[in-house]
């Protein structure tokens, strides 16, 4: 290779763009482009997916299974067991977005007649559950959604994981796990799989009988019903000495529940002497109580602060409760900023701190080390302390 000189070599590009532009010029314009690995790269990982409704099915008497299809000429794109889609919903004039677990099998998704998904969606707390709620109550085939899928890093991967995984799951965290079950039966996924699936009691239990009808010798469910004494199994929580009764000395260890069963799963791993590389954790949103985190300041009490957002030379000045996250005072104003785990991990949701003091949790800190350093913090796991200024995409 010829090298002229820096100044030559650099300045060279410009001839290479100026004879781009003459060849686009003289081109037939009725010539067809077709570039198949950017269309490849669309069907792997569209922006958004158009998706209908199709069924809605009580798998609970607290719980509905939503099945899916896309919509409008799109195509599902493929997505692993115990990845997750993010849907867009509009209620009551806020512009939100939720994450749910996909707990239909990779391999229904590729069906040649009908392609679906599906997720399960238990009714929420009234108070605290606003979409889970609103999806419970109003939700019926024939609606239409943008989802954004797929998304999360809580599925099995052979180079990393043993062939023996232990499921712990809590309430509506079976999710992934019947993901997992239903493509190990299909014989895509060379797993055995042993779940120990924690309940408050027999009459509650979250696709139960689904469940039931896939179990085979790959596939273990082991109820652990927590306030039912009559119960003639597994009683109690989800404790080290449970876990190491049907463990395998190799098993790799997924979990997926509320906050409140991560921390106490995760102690109990670690009386097994359970190294961190062997346990998986799905995200798990937002704190029910931000105020009882760890060093949240012990003297703020709950205010209303302003938040200046800046989008290019635009700027809206919103309400933030100290509360909730930013995501949330953004959604209120209707102030569209991508928002998919909302458990501060995916970094979908990045923006710009300029001004204010803010409280992460240590919990919900997925930034990397130069987000740290220059600022940049995830807008569904920061709270103000202050009046603050942020930064976000122009969307």
């Amino acid at each position: 290779m010829k090298v002229n000189g820096f100044f030559k070599d650099i300045l060279g590009s410009s001839r290479v763009i100026k004879e781009r532009r003459h060849l686009i010029e003289e081109a037939d314009p009725n010539t067809l482009y077709d570039d198949p690995i950017n269309e490849v790269a669309r069907q792997l990982h569209p922006d958004r997916t158009h998706v209908k409704v199709t069924a809605v099915k009580d798998v609970s008497p607290s719980a509905r299974t939503i099945t899916f299809t896309a919509d409008q000429n799109d195509i599902l794109p493929p997505f692993q067991c115990g990845q997750y889609v993010s849907l867009e919903f509009e209620i009551d004039g806020t512009l939100t977005t939720r994450p749910y677990s996909i707990s239909s099998a990779p391999f229904q998704a590729r069906e040649i007649e009908e392609p679906f998904f599906e997720i399960t969606v238990r009714n929420g707390k009234r108070g605290q559950g606003f979409v889970s709620c609103w999806l419970y109550d109003n939700v019926k085939p024939g609606d239409t959604f943008i989802a954004h899928l797929p998304f999360g890093q809580f599925y099995v991967e052979p180079l990393r994981d043993s062939k023996h995984i232990v499921a712990l799951a809590g309430g509506s965290g079976i999710t992934p796990f019947c993901s997992m079950a239903r493509e190990i039966e299909h014989g895509t996924l060379d797993v055995d799989l042993t779940i120990l699936y924690g309940s408050v009691s027999t009459r509650d239990i979250i696709l139960k009988e689904q469940l039931e009808a896939i179990q085979s010798p790959r596939v273990r469910i082991i109820h652990v019903i927590s306030d039912q004494p009559e119960y003639p199994g597994e009683k109690g929580f989800l404790t080290a000495r449970l876990i190491e009764k049907y463990a395998q000395p190799d098993s790799t260890f997924f979990v997926c529940g509320p906050l409140p069963m991560y921390r106490f799963v995760y102690k109990e791993l670690k009386k097994l002497q359970i190294p961190d590389k062997r346990i998986r954790m799905e995200v798990f949103g937002a704190p029910v109580n931000i105020m009882q985190e760890e060093g949240y300041p012990l003297d703020m009490q709950p205010q209303t602060f302003r938040l200046l957002v800046v989008r290019g030379i635009h700027e809206d000045v919103v309400e933030a409760k100290s509360t909730e996250p930013l995501a949330v005072a953004l959604e209120r104003a209707a102030i569209k900023n991508h928002t998919r785990c909302r458990s501060g991990a995916c970094g979908a949701c990045r923006c710009k701190l300029i001004s204010g003091k803010v409280f992460i949790p240590s919990t919900g800190d997925g930034r990397r080390a130069a987000d740290k350093q220059y600022s940049y913090v995830h807008a569904c796991s920061t709270y103000p302390l202050s009046d603050c200024t942020i930064k976000i995409p122009i969307l």
